[in-house]
């Protein structure tokens, strides 16, 4: 059975938009009726996800799924690469850590990488149920040192017979090179899969831009221009990896700081805040920013040993202590919540660096790091919403002194409990007891730290933190980010739509 027909996006470079616009493809062929779904081989990010049955992929990917109005699986993204250092990284298969390796070593293992990709694309081939698979590439398909080991560009576009658009990115300067660079160094027979180039992240006047075609026709002869699509940063709802510049400051009002760390991971926690009105979030490593900030907010890492010590060299460990005993509400996020423990300990290297170190002092707890990682989706409730929020991490967190009586759930009134109180965050509800709440976090006073990735995609739980912290000046967005994520999917597609001649593929989809 052969899987018909496949669609995939590469692009000239990284971060050209190919995440985004496979997303925007994705609900465009949804929308017409077709079932598709996204796949990319081997990704490359410290942004994950965890799938209904507790494996863990590529955020994008995700992202992908939900645009396609499906839930996440690791067939989706069979291969996740975290770097957790300059060349070692975290080596996830279908899912599932399989623990840490030098660069050198993940290439020696070409040949398997390649089966488990070539086993998951014919898994996809046999199911039978897809009408149109939307694979994403990697970089470029043109790195010619890497192309005979590459498991993500062409070859899986050659074992699915497919056809692919080719993406620059005009923001970034040199567009007709970007195009004209990357086309001559295809192999033939790969170029006679192309159905066009897009234009991607037009700024200014489209008028200025005419006939793009006709300028690299004799450049690039065979390549037609399908569309420029002009920059909308308001229709991005993630970032595949990392920030943009513009992310790193958004919005006018009082300032939340979120710790710039070398390693940050899951950095979509933000993403939630920039809907709001009234607050600014930065994120920084500027000590006088911190020092004023209303909120310091410390995220995920995948490396939490190497940031703690980062934090403690550059001396922001004690501008956070400082602040948190003026009364500044810290809230620290997975790795975040550990180093704002007494102590944290990874004699062998489980989750990064290894080593024993102090912890900031502001939670009563301490971190041991083992080789099980814990991935696991959980259902978050606060003020009468529940949404899906999930925990990715290889440490465990104990208390060290006994908590305090227990409240009712988000009483914002114990932020003025006595320093030496503490309870839980919140409760969580596990999938295998859905009926049955978990303590999960701690609070104490001004210090709160939780495990919880995509909490604060509640507006509850954002106007929560505004209160706790005098954010006279901030409005949450009233509708939750899950429910805006799929309202920017389908203008998203209308987007596309619009500037893009889509005659090429639909008719390879025969639409």
């Amino acid at each position: 059975m052969k899987l018909a027909p496949t669609l995939m996006v590469q692009g000239t470079a990284s971060s050209v938009g190919k995440s985004l616009l496979c997303a925007a493809l994705c609900r465009f062929f949804w929308r017409e009726g077709l079932r598709v779904a996204p796949f990319k081989s081997q990704n490359m990010a410290l942004n994950s996800a965890v799938t209904p049955d507790d494996l863990e992929i590529g955020r994008a990917q995700a992202v992908q799924a939900e645009a396609c109005g499906l839930l996440p699986s690791v067939e989706m993204n069979p291969i996740l690469i975290k770097p957790t250092a300059e060349h070692r990284s975290q080596l996830i298969l279908r899912g599932v850590a399989q623990g840490h390796l030098e660069a050198q070593d993940y290439y020696r293992d070409h040949d398997n990488l390649w089966r488990i990709v070539a086993d998951t694309l014919d898994g996809w081939r046999d199911r039978g149920d897809t009408d149109v698979l939307v694979l994403e590439g990697a970089g470029s398909p043109v790195e010619l040192n890497l192309m005979a080991r590459d498991v993500v560009n062409l070859r899986p576009l050659r074992h699915l017979d497919g056809r692919f658009v080719l993406v620059g990115d005009i923001d970034r300067g040199g567009i007709y090179a970007q195009l004209a660079g990357t086309w001559p160094l295809l192999p033939p027979e790969d170029r006679a899969r192309s159905l066009g180039a897009i234009v991607n992240r037009f700024r200014g006047d489209l008028a200025l831009f005419p006939n793009p075609t006709e300028w690299l026709a004799p450049h690039a002869p065979g390549l037609p221009v399908l569309g420029t699509i002009p920059l909308r940063r308001d229709l991005q709802p993630e970032e595949e990896d990392g920030l943009t510049l513009t992310d790193e400051d958004r919005g006018t009002g009082d300032t939340i700081a979120w710790i710039r760390f070398p390693h940050a991971a899951n950095l979509t926690d933000c993403q939630p805040w920039w809907t709001d009105t009234g607050i600014r979030t930065r994120w920084t490593s500027d000590a006088n920013v911190i020092a004023n900030a209303k909120v310091v907010i410390l995220p995920g890492s995948k490396n939490t040993i190497a940031d703690l010590r980062w934090l403690r060299a550059n001396g922001l460990d004690r501008v956070i202590q400082s602040a948190a005993s003026r009364g500044t509400l810290i809230i620290g996020l997975c790795g975040g919540y550990q180093m704002l423990g007494e102590k944290l300990s990874d004699p062998t290297g489980f989750a990064g660096d290894k080593g024993e170190e102090p912890g900031l002092g502001l939670l009563p707890v301490v971190t041991t790091f083992a080789a099980q990682k814990i991935i696991r989706q959980v259902t978050a409730e606060c003020s009468g919403q529940s949404w899906t929020a999930y925990e990715i991490h290889m440490g465990r967190t104990e208390p060290t002194t006994p908590k305090s009586a227990t409240p009712s759930a988000h009483n914002d009134s114990t932020i003025a409990r006595h320093a030496s109180a503490h309870e839980p965050l919140h409760n969580v509800f596990d999938h295998a007891t859905p009926t049955t709440p978990r303590p999960e976090g701690i609070r104490r006073a001004n210090i709160w730290g939780t495990y919880l990735h995509g909490w604060f995609e509640s507006p509850e739980v954002r106007q929560q933190v505004a209160r706790a912290a005098h954010l006279t000046t901030h409005r949450a967005h009233p509708i939750p980010w899950a429910d805006q994520r799929q309202f920017l999917y389908t203008q998203m597609a209308d987007h596309l739509a619009a500037h893009m001649d889509l005659e090429p593929i639909k008719s390879y989809l025969s639409l």
